[in-house]
């Protein structure tokens, strides 16, 4: 089985950072074994359609917001699961439209998303960071991402300092 990790967001908006965050954390802090590829992606386009196809199972990690829950929640939704509105899911970065496109064309895997409740992704001047509350939330979040590898059957392993 081959998974992927797409990390999406954009650095210079605050918490919509929250991907490349999780994506900084997990390469400098685990070993990622054969079988797990992770992506930096800044936001997601229709490019990574082919990426569908090369994976059995992809995890997304993404900002979300509208949920009416605390900053530095976090979120576990089945691609399918994610309303197809302009919502609170509708800030997974077409992920929807990434999949449904992707069975169109035969291409098959399963996945998971992980959101966490942003406080601000709309910074008045370009900025990189996250919010006090989101980057307290911040090693929730990777260590979500870690346990869902676990499940998945790629246990990573912390490096050595």
């Amino acid at each position: 089985m081959k998974i992927a990790v797409f990390c999406v967001g954009n650095r210079l908006m605050l918490d919509d950072g929250i991907g490349p965050a999780v994506y900084d954390e997990l390469v400098e802090h685990y070993e990622i074994p054969e079988g797990v590829d992770l992506y930096d992606l800044g936001c997601m386009t229709m490019k990574l359609l082919n990426k569908v196809d090369e994976y059995d199972f992809i995890i997304t990690v993404d900002a979300v917001d509208g949920t009416d829950s605390e900053p530095g929640t976090v979120f576990r939704y089945k691609p399918e699961d994610i309303a197809r509105t302009q919502d609170a899911m509708a800030s997974l970065h077409e992920l929807v439209d990434l999949f449904d496109a992707a069975q169109l064309l035969g291409y098959s895997c399963d996945g998971i998303c992980y959101g966490m409740q942003i406080e601000n992704m709309s910074p008045a001047e370009l900025v990189e960071g996250l919010t006090p509350k989101v980057y307290e939330r911040l090693p929730f979040l990777v260590e979500t991402v870690v346990a869902e590898l676990d499940r998945q059957g790629y246990p990573l392993t912390r490096k050595e300092v």
